[in-house]
Parts: C-alpha cells; structure tokens; sequence
C-alpha cells in the first residue's frame, strides 16, 4: 500500500515504541472468552495514540479497515469503553441493513448471548458502569454507556423527517455523541463520485452522517469497513489521514486466522455438485467427530436469483431425499479430485458403506434441516437462526440464499459454498459485480472454526498449514464447489485477488528423508526425547487474582416500596409510596474492623473457606483474621450496598458479604489453567515422529520460505545441493534463510564430528517434534535436532536459527534450550536404549549471535 496512510505513521510510532500502550480497563471489561488477539491490541494502540496525541482532528474521524472476521465489532465494545473514560457517554450505532442491527444489539446488550461482546460486570476507575439502549440522547444517563441502534436510512429518515421520540439534529448539537458506522464503505457513495461542491449541496446518507458529525466539534465518528476502496482516487485522498488500522483480508489470512480457500473445481451437473457437496460437508463432521469436536458443518447453496433458489432448494431436497447406495457409487464416479477421493476413502476404511452414507444424508440435510434466507421477510425472521448455526441446539446444515448474507452475516462452521450456475457475469477486462460478490462471500465464509485437539494448540488460528496429509486439515478448509471453466476461473481469481486472496502464490513443497537415512540403525531403532505439557499446580497463589479485587460487588436490599390501589373512585388514581433507597460504599475489611464476627460468619457459610482449606489455596496464609483483614485477600473487596438506611445494620451487611463472597469462591476455586513443561523427556522411536511431509508456502522469493537451498536465488555461500550430503535426513531444505544460512554453516563441522561418531544427522524439524518451556508450558517446535550417536551414547541437540526482528520476541525460546542440559532428565523406556544428552544451543543468528553459538560448537566438539 502507498504510503503516507495515518496507519503507516502509528505503526511506525510502535515500532520505535513511542505509541500508547493498552490500557488494562478496555480486556477486562471486554467478555473474557473473547481473548484479544495480537492485531487487535494493535488496533486500539493506533486509535489511543491517534485520539490522545497533537494531530487528532476536531471533531474526530477515523477509519478501521479490518478484514471480515477480524472482530471488528469486539474492536467497537472496546472504544466504547475507552471513549467513555475520556467522557463521551453516547453512542450511536448505525449500518445499512436492519438484520446486522438487530445482530448488534444482541452483541451489545443480551449478556446471555454467546456472542455477548462485555464483561458479566463493567468496573472504571472502581465503578460499576450499566450498559442502556436509548431511542434518542435527551435523556441519557451521564454514568451510564448509552447506545441507540437504528439503520443508515433510518438516522437519515429522521433528520430530515421530525417524528416524536426520534433522533433529531438536536440531539448532537450539546452532547457529545460517538457516532459508529459498520459497513461504512456504503457512506461513500457521494465520496465516490462527486466533487466538493455538489457533496455539500446533497442530501444522501454521507451527508447527513457529516451534518451530525460537525454539529458538536467534540463528536466522534468511528468507521469499519472491509472493504474500503483505496483504488478510487477520491476515496483515497479522504482517507489518506483517517485509515487508523490497517489489517486486510490477504493479512488476515496470513497470520493463519482464517481458513484455507480452495476451489473444487468440476465438470458435472450442479445437482451433483451439490450432493457431492454434502457428501464432503459429512465426511468433515466424522473427522471432528474422531477428534471428539462436535461440530456441525454447514454447507450454503448461492444462486443467481431468488426464484432460481427457491426450485433449487426443492430439488435439493427431493434429490437428498431419495439418495441411494446406487446413487453414491455413480456420484463416487464423476469427480476424481483428491479431496474427494480422500472423502470415499474414508467412509470405506472405517466400515461405513454406502447404505449407511445415504441413510445418514437424507436424514441430516432433510427438509426441517434446510434453511432459506432469500428475501428481506424471511431474512428477518430467520435472522436468530442463521447467526447461531454454531450452536449444537441448531438444527440446519444447508442454507440456500442469493445475496442477502454477502453483509453482516457471522458464521463460523461454514464450510462449503456451492454455485448453483454457471453463467459469467463479465463485461470484459472489468470485474462483474456479481463475481467480487460472490469473491466476498467466500472471503465472509473463510472465518476460522475455532478447536484445538490438545490443550497446547491456538484454537483461533490454522494449525495444519505445514501438515499437509493430516486429516483434520479438512477442518480447516473453506471449498468453493464451481463449474471448471477456465474462463470463468480466472475472473473468480482476480475478484478473490482483487479482495486480498491470491490462491496462485501458495506453492507446496515436500520434505523428503531418504532412503539412505531410513537404512540406518538411527531411524530404524533411534529415539528422540521430548517433554509433555502438565497443569501446574495451583498451590502457588500469593493472594487473590487482581481481576476478583478490582471488581465492586453489588448488593440491593429491600427498600420499603408500597402502594395503595384505587380501582374505582372520582380521580381514579393511584397511590404509590417509594422509599428512598441509599447507596453506602464500604469494603469488606471495613465491616471487620467494626464488627467482625458479621463477616466471620458470612465466612461460615462456605465449606472452601474453612481454614484448612483455605491454606490449600493460598499456602502462605497465616489465619483466618489475615483472609478477611488483608488487602491480599478480602480486606480491600468493595461493596456497594443498596438500602433503605444510610447506615445498614448487621444483617444487611451480614447479607451483602455472604453474597459477594459466593461470587469470590467460586473465582479462587477453580482457577484459570496454567501450564508447565515437565523435566522429565520421554522417549519415542525416530521414525514414528519423523516421516516424509508436503507443506505450503505463500508467495516464495529470494532465498526465503519454500525456495530451494539448491535454487540459483540462493546466495553461492549459502546453496547446497542437500540430496548429496549424507548428514542431512532430506533431500532439501525450503526454510527461512536464516535457516539455509545454518545448514551451511553447519557443513564443515561434520568431518570432524564423523570422526567421534558412527552416526551424524542433522534432522529437520517441520513441527514433528515439539517441547514445552519448563516454567510457562508454551509449547516450542526447534527447527533442527542433531543426532550424534556411537556405541552406547547419543546426544540430542536442539538448534533455532532466528531471524534479527524475532529474537526480542523469542527470547524465551533461547532461555529454554540452555536450560536443557541442567534441567531435562532423560526417561528410558528400553531396555537397550544408548545414553542420551540432550542440550540446546544459543539462537543461530548471523548479526547477533554468532560468537554465541560459534561457543556452543567449540564445546561441544571439545565434550564429544
């Protein structure tokens, strides 16, 4: 991207570490089930040190251009808070269509959703903050979050049409108002096309959101888009300075947080394209279901117009219907691509027959399991079902629709996409609409299903891009099923290009061991030592976590409230009398120190609060009186009592701390997991961890990832030609070129290294192999392994070579290999097993480590 971009200049803030840091309110008020991701702390760095810094604007505009997926919307939650501690209390909220307003709301104001974006309880600067949805700002609650929701025309319809209780021009004009704008790009139309001049003389949506924006110069105006059309001149002259956050769909896929987009690609009718779709979409479901992942893929039906939906969602039906054994060895037939082949494969492997296939197909996409969400009506109606396709209560497994979930729409577990057409919409060298429509979709459905098969991986990230023959590599795929025409491909390609997927730069390359390596006693008999992953105990715990002390504990007593009723009488009136209820502020070692034994027996009233079990949990603990008085403990725990007394009396306050302590016991009862690497490696045979690996590259260059050791790119004191040298297990090496750079580097130490020893193998690590770090359990995969070995002894060498701008970074990873040699403690399993060493290296690095690690070999030549 062109540079000169305001997200430019805050990265480079960041980089020379000058740029605000995340403020620890904004996480823990956001729903800890949402983790904030690394781009996402980004992001709200950029916005903070926009926002607090000199070239802030008045009133301020910002955009964040962020890939469907990316979380935008947790990104909004966040500023809210962050705005509110600045002072702007109101929120509008605003996009094109109605379904992703209601979609929003429930996001925003239904804790009990899972996709509620806010903590179970919002604490600033110690005070609980309420969340209130508004039809207008007049009477907003100046210590309370205000949001009012509505649509693009709706905001549009009322300022220019005065209706009662609606928004009007008023409302922004003595308040401040954060305006937040989703799908933002559908604001520029005027931007697009039209100059200055006639953009201040319209009347559309862009201009009444600018009138809004500068009625109050301390308005904010917060914009998300995905697609932000940087290519149009006069977009990018307007946002040039506005762009805060800059994370597109072609970043996003990178960093491993969306799915891998395949298209499969075939020559049947579309019919068949769509039962060979189920049959895919249910081989998926076993392969979670073998790792225990009950998940449930779901598979969407496009087509051209809704009346061409409608008959095709029948057919499906009927077809699916009447799907018969005969019927799947002639679908088994028609396609011989290797997703599909790996499909039938399967279900024949694992003693599932074609009967049962089918029995299983017409009951799992049967009618009551199909879905349409094809016109506005039944979009609305339909709306809560089509946002909770993940939920295991949900019963629909295939949606048929047009265009009505190209925005807006939030599913993770969808899978597959078919086209249920096959005419191009090209006008030439342009892109049709119709293509980067359906490029966006697919872009919408490339959201990653977030699992973990161990407790060690990233549920939220690809974990099978270097593991190309594994089976839950389909798990992680998004299949695009289409016509092969060649024609129509290439524009599909430009569009997913046009939007930041480039398909043709991922290259696959093999790792190969051979033959001669596999020969050897090393491989055939060999074993390679790793650690295993524990919980770590939690009878570590100094004093209660920090986010159980920050929070004020609420507690609302009976105030007195009574009414007297007039049902029939000359005013027909009634009478109500409200008791006044008072707010008393204290903490729980505050009601201690003035009467203890109010506490102490709240204290009673749980088993886990028992003094021995108490010292279970917080060992250094030295009585009772220290759990209930000590700012460690509850000492500190603040309370807000809400009463009809302006000082409650003893069982009030009796009944306050037993409630605040039902919350408290259960946080230090079951704690947050941690981990731990253990000392003790065990073994397993070489052979069952290293084998023959495909792996995927994107966009190979220079002497970089993917790119041959042997290719001419390579620089000459760096290129080998490994199929020749007997000390490497493969036949070549794609890795970083700090990688290639230590392979060569390593070449002259063997002759001296034969001389000690009958075996010597450098051994590359392609994720096989991993450990964990001794004090956190972060799990860490080497790169290389050495293997030296002669009658009764063999040493296991761990070697990281570093790229420069990873080691700050990394630092740990180097702690941990040199730790090894005192710290790992080998566990033979048989009986004949050699002696074994294992030790790590400093990082290999050719700026800043060389004299490191060049240490590291002189002694290991001088021990061996």
């Amino acid at each position: 991207m062109d540079e000169g971009y305001l997200f430019n200049e805050l990265d480079s803030l960041r980089k020379y570490g000058v740029s605000k840091n995340l403020p620890d309110y904004i996480p823990d008020n956001l729903n800890p089930s949402f983790e904030l991701r690394p781009y996402q702390i980004d992001a709200f760095e950029n916005y903070i040190t926009w926002y607090e810094g000199p070239g802030r604007t008045y009133p301020a505009q910002s955009l964040f251009h962020m890939a469907t997926g990316s979380g935008k919307t947790l990104i909004m939650a966040g500023l809210m808070l962050c705005l509110y501690k600045q002072g702007c209390r109101n929120s509008l909220f605003f996009v094109n269509l109605t379904n992703i307003v209601q979609k929003t709301r429930e996001n925003f104001l239904n804790s009990a959703s899972p996709k509620y974006l806010f903590s179970e309880e919002i604490i600033i600067d110690g005070e609980r903050v309420e969340i209130k949805e508004v039809d207008n700002f007049q009477d907003s609650d100046p210590d309370s979050i205000n949001i009012c929701f509505t649509t693009t025309q709706g905001l549009h319809s009322d300022l220019w049409m005065a209706k009662e209780n609606s928004l009007s021009l008023d409302d922004f004009l003595e308040r401040r108002v954060t305006l937040i704008s989703d799908e933002a790009h559908h604001l520029n139309v005027d931007t697009r096309r039209l100059s200055d001049r006639e953009r201040e003389n319209s009347h559309s949506w862009e201009s009444t959101v600018k009138n809004i924006l500068h009625a109050n110069k301390d308005n904010i105006l917060l914009e998300f888009t995905a697609t932000c059309d940087l290519k149009n001149d006069n977009i990018r002259s307007e946002y040039r300075d506005k762009i805060v956050f800059n994370y597109p769909l072609a970043n996003f896929t990178i960093d491993k947080y969306s799915k891998e987009i395949r298209t499969l690609r075939c020559d049947i009718p579309v019919m068949d394209r769509a039962l060979q779709a189920a049959v895919l979409s249910q081989y998926r479901m076993k392969v979670f279901q073998d790792n225990r992942l009950a998940v449930k893929p779901v598979v969407l039906f496009k087509s051209f117009k809704i009346a061409d939906s409608r008959e095709n969602m029948a057919r499906f039906i009927d077809e699916i219907s009447h799907i018969t054994a005969a019927g799947l060895r002639r679908l088994s037939t028609l396609t011989d691509t290797d997703t599909m082949k790996s499909a039938w494969r399967y279900f024949s492997e694992h003693g599932i027959s074609l009967e049962q296939l089918a029995q299983e197909l017409r009951e799992d996409f049967s009618a009551e399991h199909c879905i349409s969400a094809n016109d506005e009506t039944e979009a609305e109606e339909r709306q809560i079902a089509l946002n909770t396709l993940e939920d295991p209560k949900n019963p629909y497994r295939a949606v048929f629709e047009v265009k009505k979930l190209d925005e807006g729409w939030d599913v993770l577990n969808l899978f597959d996409i078919v086209r249920m057409y096959e005419t191009r919409q090209s006008g030439g060298k342009r892109l049709s609409p119709s293509t980067i429509s359906e490029a966006q979709l697919i872009g919408r459905g490339a959201r990653y299903f977030p699992f973990a098969t161990n407790a060690s991986q990233d549920k939220f990230r690809r974990k099978f891009d270097h593991d190309l023959d594994n089976p839950m590599r389909i798990c992680e795929e998004l299949y695009y099923h289409c016509q092969n025409e060649h024609r129509y491909i290439d524009e599909l390609y430009n569009a997913l290009r046009y939007i930041g997927i480039d398909m043709d730069k991922i290259v696959t390359r093999s790792y190969t061991l051979k033959e001669s390596f596999k020969q050897r006693w090393l491989y055939k008999h060999g074993q390679v030592f790793a650690n295993e992953r524990v919980v770590k105990s939690r009878c570590s715990a100094g004093a209660l976590p920090d986010a159980v002390k920050k929070r004020v504990y609420t507690f609302r007593a009976p105030a007195g409230s009574s009414g007297e009723d007039v049902f029939f009488g000359a005013s027909g009136q009634l009478s109500e009398r409200q008791s006044d209820a008072q707010v008393y502020r204290t903490t729980i070692g505050q009601v201690a120190g003035s009467n203890y034994s109010v506490v102490q027996r709240a204290l009673c009233r749980y088993p886990a609060c028992r003094f021995d079990m108490l010292r279970s949990f917080f060992p250094g603990l030295r009585s009772t009186r220290e759990f209930i008085t000590s700012e460690k403990y509850l000492g500190g725990i603040k309370l807000e009592i809400s009463s009809g007394w302006v000082s409650p009396p003893p069982e009030i306050l009796y009944e306050a701390c037993v409630q605040a302590l039902g919350q408290i016991v259960r946080k230090f009862t079951v704690p947050e997991e941690r981990f731990e690497g253990t000392r003790e490696f065990y073994p397993k045979y070489i052979h069952e961890v290293f084998t023959d690996k495909r792996c995927n590259y994107s966009s190979p260059q220079g002497f970089g990832p993917g790119v041959s050791q042997r290719d001419p790119t390579v620089p000459e004191n760096m290129r080998l030609d490994l199929s020749s040298e007997d000390w490497f297990d493969c036949d070549d090496n794609f890795g970083t070129g700090e990688e290639k750079a230590f392979v060569a580097y390593f070449k002259p130490f063997v002759k001296q290294l034969k001389a000690k020893y009958d075996e010597v193998y450098l051994v590359r690590n392609e994720r096989q192999l991993h450990i964990y770090d001794f004090d956190s359990g972060e799990r860490f995969e080497p790169d290389y392994i050495l293997f030296l070995r002669r009658a009764g002894e063999q040493w296991q060498i761990f070697i990281e070579p570093k790229g420069e701008h990873l080691i700050a970074n990394d630092l740990w990873k180097e702690k941990f290999l040199l730790e090894l040699e005192s710290r790992a403690e080998v566990m033979h399993k048989f009986v004949e097993a050699d002696d074994c060493r294992i030790i790590g290296f400093h990082f290999f690095n050719r700026e800043r480590r060389m004299d490191e690690f060049g240490a590291d070999m002189d002694a290991l030549l001088r021990k061996s």
